[in-house]
Formats: structure tokens, C-alpha cells, sequence
């Protein structure tokens, strides 16, 4: 056998290098060993990042800048190079970048409506256009029917003349949380006579409508409280501190329900308070759509307009009150005849019940209230009050009467309460007021559409007025709440004559102080025709003894009466 060769371990020779860690730096061998050996730099603070990244875009001119110490180029392929003019001479084959992907998920930007594959695909495509098309258009209208409702409603129901101080500024917010219980009313007055109801309109239907007439020769009575005779009669004889109407407690009662503006004036007289209209104020016009998200037409020309429907609904409500009465000339009458007709005068079937409740033990309030008819049941007479909802566009509420009445008769009194809540609100409150065991309720529809003249009777429905507040959301105890909150207010005040603005915008009431002859001449907010005004004097008759600027104001008002 060979001689085997025997297998030798060769230790590799180790440099000692007592001046610090590695190998010294004189030291041949390990130069030799590691000569063109690239070697990159780095510390601490510095990011690990690729080797190289065959993805990035190099601009040209960036070429040529590395990181600082003389590591890799940061906009080349690679993140190190050990020498320049080998990295200069190295090119990508294809230079474009690399595609972005779009921002978000795909499917957002991609994804479109799949028709469903019909023969009629254009049919479907047209179908699903309108439709875009109808969505569009109603966030468009809602806008521009906020828009149009703000201006609208705008406009105050009286004008604030500078020289008007504001006292108290109450938020509805805060009439929210108001609550007072008071005792029963007490009847200190019946005047009037009434008529009694006609049954058969009970039995009324779309199918068997009524005309509804009109009745120019029976006067209808709308007095304020310091022109009452019976009020100032019991004010003579201290019955009570407070004195109002039905129709202005119910506007203060249903204060948070109302959109548009209204006044009341407050007269503080001694120690008893007067809650009055003004001469020429709309406070006993009936209003239409107001609590409705739509709004009305701008244009007073308009049959549609808000002043031409409240117009309109003013005289449906008092022709409907007289025509469901049995005229065969019997009547019941109260203990004192009306105080407002004069003899032999033909007036409109209503009482008047002067009442009075206690807020406290010092203050007392004394209210006209009306019921317009009674009705025998069982052997008792059952008073009643009689209003009537109109309709006038089906389209713009998208309930029609005359189909929907029988069929769907909650439906369309919810679409009324939506629409005109505030209005439904006060007819309740005054029906409590008056202690009216039933308050009937018509519904009146126009003969046609484009006519605001000739209407007819629907239906005509009977409601509890307690059980019928229940179901509207009207608490009693609140709207008492109300009203006492503002006569502790009101009673604080000094001698004089103030006024209650309801804010045209905001869900507030004010109350100013104003002059104690404001409201006094609003019969002469029309000009005077050229042929009544007092002509200028002539400019040769100048005498010293000229009368002063306001005898001239009286003498041309006394010309023009």
C-alpha cells in the first residue's frame, strides 16, 4: 500500500492588534486579502434599505448624487456603489415608471351599476337615468325650498322702528320645560245666541259632496280685548288683573308651533294687564302650509301664495261654520244678546263666554272665548266649535281628498297636522278654552283646481278636544305654563305700552317697549290720493304766526279722514 499522506491542520495566522478592535491598519496581509472589496459605511441613524430596486425611476438630474459620506446613489438602481464610473456606465433596459395604482379600494372607482340583461336594454337604461335624474332634482329642490322658505318668512308682521327697546328675548327652547296646572274656569259672562248643528253634513262623503256657500249678509265679529264692552265692564269692576281673547292666549299657547311672524300688544294700565291686536293685524287670518317643508310661491298675484291661501282659508272657515247650521230660525239664545251687533243687525251664529280662571292667589285672567253652535244629545245641549282645512294643490302635498278621505282618512289628517300644525293647534287650544264638548273639523276642497272661488264640503269629522290634544301632542299643562311665564313677566313691567314680536327667523319672542302712541294711525299705512291731500300753501303767504310741524300733521290727518 501507498504510504498515506497524513492530513495537516494549518492555523491561520492571527494579527494581535493591541491598539483597538480589528485588524491594524499597517498590516500587508490582510490589505492583500481584502484589497477592491466593497465596504459601505453606515451608523446608527441610518435605514436599512434594498440592495437595489430594479423598480425605481432614476431622473437624470439626480445622476451623479449619493447620501452624504460617500455611500450609495439615492436615486439609482442600487443603494451602494463601489465605484462611480462602473455605476455611470450601468442603464436600465426599460426606463418608464412603473404604473401608480389609483387612491382607494378599486372597486370604487370601477364598479358600475350592472343592468340586468333584458331585450329591452335601453328601456332599462332610460329607467335608470330617470331615476339619477329624480335624485338629483329633489336634494335640489330641498335646497332651493329652504332657500325660498327663509325668505318667505323673512319679513316681520310689524315693523321694529328704531326707537323701540328691547326688553326680554325668550328662546321656545325654554317654554319646552314650562308646566302649570290650573283649576276650572269660571263663567262670568254667556252672551250670543247660537244655531244648532245640521247632522246630515255627519254623513257627507268625496261622492255625495256639498257647494259650499257663501254668506256675504251675516256679519262676523273680530274685536280686541280693550274694545270689548263686556271686558271693560269687568275690568271696571276688578274681576280679574289679566285680560285677553281666545285667539291671543291660543297664539301664546302654540308659540313654539309657529313659523311665521306675529305681534300682540301688552298695555299695562295700573295694575291690570291688556293683551291686545293692532288695527290691521293678521292675527285672526287662518295660515296655510305654514309648518310645511315646501314652500309657497312668492308672488302675491299668485292663488297659491301664503297671503292669497290664508285669504282664501279665512273665508272658507267662516262660510263653513254657517252652512252645517239648521237654518229655520231657531236659536239659543244666552242670557245677554251679542255686544257687538247693533239692532236688528244680521249677525253670524256664535256665543261669547267671558271666563276666568286663577293663576295665583292675586292674579286672575279674564278670556272672550266663542263656540259657534250646540247640538241636542240625550236631552243636554253639547257646544261645539266648527273650522274647516282646506286643499288647494294635491300635487304639492301629495295627498288628494278626494280619493284618500275614505279610504285613508288618518293619513290624510296626518298630512294636515305636518302641514298646518300650528293652525290645528290653536282651533284645539281655543276649544279647550271654551270648554266645547266637541269640535268639528271640515275638510273643503276646490270645485277645481285654478279656482280659489267656489269650493265644496269632503267630509266633515267630530274630535273630542281633550282626547284630540292627546293625540296632536298638546299638553294643557304646558300651554298654561306658557302663558303664566309671560304675564309674571309682563305684570314686572312699568305703566305703558309694550309689544310681543315673534322672530321672523328664529324660534324666539321679543318683547319691546314702545311709544305710548304707536299702533294708533295704522288705517293711514296707504298713501292719501293726490285729490284728498292738502295742498302746499302758496310761497307769498308767509306770516310770523305759522303753525308749528305737528298742528300741520293734525290738520292734514283730520283733512284726509
Amino acid at each position: 500500500m501507498a504510504k498515506q499522506q497524513q492530513l495537516q491542520l494549518k492555523v491561520p495566522e492571527v494579527v494581535d492588534n493591541p491598539d483597538g478592535w480589528g485588524p491594524p491598519d499597517d498590516h500587508r496581509a490582510l490589505q492583500s486579502q481584502l484589497q477592491n472589496v466593497p465596504y459601505a459605511p453606515f451608523n446608527k441613524g441610518e435605514k436599512l434599505g434594498r440592495a437595489s430596486d430594479w423598480t425605481r425611476n432614476v431622473p437624470a438630474r439626480y445622476a451623479g448624487y449619493g447620501r452624504g459620506g460617500g455611500g450609495g446613489n439615492e436615486y439609482g438602481v442600487f443603494d451602494y456603489f463601489f465605484d462611480e464610473a462602473d455605476e455611470e456606465s450601468f442603464r436600465l433596459v426599460d426606463g418608464k415608471p412603473p404604473p401608480r395604482p389609483k387612491f382607494g379600494p378599486r372597486w370604487r372607482f370601477q364598479q358600475k351599476p350592472q343592468l340586468p340583461q333584458r331585450k329591452d336594454e335601453e328601456e332599462a337604461r332610460r329607467r335608470e337615468a330617470e331615476k339619477e335624474r329624480q335624485r338629483r332634482d329633489k336634494f335640489y329642490n330641498q335646497n332651493r325650498n329652504m332657500q325660498r322658505r327663509e325668505s318667505a318668512t323673512s319679513k316681520s308682521s310689524v315693523d321694529i322702528q328704531p326707537d323701540w327697546a328691547v326688553l326680554e328675548q325668550i328662546p321656545f327652547s325654554t317654554f319646552a320645560k314650562l308646566n302649570f296646572h290650573v283649576g276650572e274656569a269660571e263663567d262670568l259672562a254667556l252672551c250670543g245666541a247660537l244655531e244648532f248643528y245640521d247632522k246630515t253634513y255627519d254623513r257627507v262623503t268625496s261622492k255625495s259632496e256639498r257647494r259650499l256657500e257663501r254668506f256675504k249678509n251675516r256679519n262676523f265679529f273680530k274685536v280686541t280685548t280693550t274694545d270689548d264692552p263686556v271686558i271693560r265692564r269687568l275690568a271696571s269692576e276688578d274681576m280679574a288683573t289679566v285680560f285677553a281673547t281666545d285667539s291671543i292666549l291660543a297664539t301664546l299657547m302654540c308659540a313654539p308651533r309657529s313659523v311665521y311672524s306675529w305681534d300682540i300688544v301688552v298695555q299695562r294700565v295700573g295694575n291690570k294687564l291688556f293683551f291686545d291686536k293692532r288695527d290691521g293685524s293678521q292675527l285672526d287670518m287662518l295660515t296655510v302650509h305654514e309648518t310645511a317643508q315646501e314652500s309657497l310661491p312668492e308672488s302675491k298675484d299668485d292663488i297659491n301664495s301664503a297671503q292669497s291661501l290664508s285669504v282664501e282659508a279665512t273665508f272658507i272657515n267662516q262660510n263653513f261654520s254657517q252652512q252645517v247650521l239648521i237654518k229655520d230660525g231657531n236659536k239659543y239664545n244666552f242670557s245677554e244678546p251679542n255686544p257687538f251687533a247693533a239692532e236688528g243687525e244680521e249677525v253670524a251664529s256664535v256665543a261669547y263666554r267671558y271666563r276666568r280662571w286663577r293663576l295665583d292667589e292675586q292674579i286672575a285672567l279674564v278670556a272672550r272665548c266663542e263656540v259657534h253652535s250646540l247640538m241636542a244629545v240625550k236631552g243636554q245641549q253639547t257646544l261645539m266649535t266648527l273650522n274647516a282645512l282646506n286643499e288647494f294643490d294635491p300635487k304639492l302635498t301629495g295627498v288628494d281628498w278626494r280619493n284618500k278621505l275614505e279610504t285613508q282618512r288618518g293619513a290624510v289628517l296626518a298630512t294636515e297636522l305636518k302641514n298646518n300644525n300650528n293652525k290645528v293647534a290653536k282651533w284645539t287650544a281655543q276649544a279647550l278654552l271654551a270648554s266645547a264638548d266637541v269640535m268639528k273639523i271640515g275638510f273643503v276642497s276646490r270645485a277645481h283646481l285654478r279656482d280659489h272661488f267656489n269650493h265644496t264640503i269632503l267630509s266633515v269629522q267630530g274630535y273630542k278636544p281633550k282626547e284630540f290634544a292627546s293625540q296632536i301632542n298638546l299638553n294643557p299643562n304646558n300651554m298654561w305654563g306658557i302663558v303664566k311665564a309671560i304675564v309674571d313677566i309682563c305684570m314686572k313691567l312699568d305703566e305703558g305700552k309694550y309689544v310681543l314680536v315673534k322672530d321672523p327667523t328664529k324660534p324666539q319672542v321679543r318683547l319691546y317697549e314702545v311709544p305710548a302712541d304707536s299702533f294708533e294711525n295704522d288705517y293711514l299705512e296707504e298713501p292719501i290720493p293726490e285729490d284728498e291731500q292738502m295742498p302746499p300753501p302758496p310761497p307769498e303767504e308767509e306770516t310770523t304766526d305759522e303753525p308749528s310741524n305737528e298742528q300741520k300733521e293734525v290738520d292734514a290727518d283730520a283733512d284726509a279722514v
